[in-house]
């Protein structure tokens, strides 16, 4: 095992449309919880490639990012199987787009666009505090540009 400490990574969509958001209903360890697309990012893919491909699995919809809303740092324990875990989040904004009639994801349940009132008056169900504080951000306006990111050609499988 090695002894370097690493966080978890993982990327998420604010999305909104008509002043309501698109959130996702999932089932966890700990019980039903609220979040957005979100997921980990996987081996050989950007943090945009991430987003794009979370968002379409447990939303059925297309996405194009256009901004970073923020990066985030969370500690999470479970309250069911105590496991402690470091989550660094790249949240993104974007256009939604076309949504397709295929499966959610494993332990998806549903998909909901709710109010930025309902998404606080169901604070106990959300599966981090980071749920509200990356659409608080958005709310403030903040963006970032994605030429920001960069990823090498190495972490794509490219040849260096």
């Amino acid at each position: 095992m090695s002894s370097i400490w690493k966080p978890s990574v993982t990327v998420a969509a604010i999305i909104e449309r008509d002043q309501r958001f698109l959130m996702i209903e999932e089932e966890t360890p700990d019980g039903l919880r609220l979040n957005q697309a979100a997921g980990h990012l996987d081996p050989h893919e950007s943090l945009i490639d991430a987003v794009i491909r979370e968002t379409r699995e447990e939303t059925a919809h297309d996405f194009t990012p256009t901004a970073l809303v923020g990066t985030y740092l969370s500690t999470f324990v479970s309250p069911t199987t105590k496991e402690e875990v470091t989550y660094l989040r790249f949240a993104f904004t974007g256009e939604v787009g076309q949504q397709y009639d295929h499966p959610l994801d494993d332990g998806i349940v549903r998909t909901r666009w709710m109010s930025f009132q309902e998404i606080v008056d169901c604070k106990h169900m959300h599966r981090s505090p980071l749920v509200l504080q990356c659409i608080h951000d958005y709310l403030q306006g903040q963006r970032a540009p994605l030429s920001l990111l960069f990823t090498h050609p190495s972490v794509l499988g490219s040849p260096l």
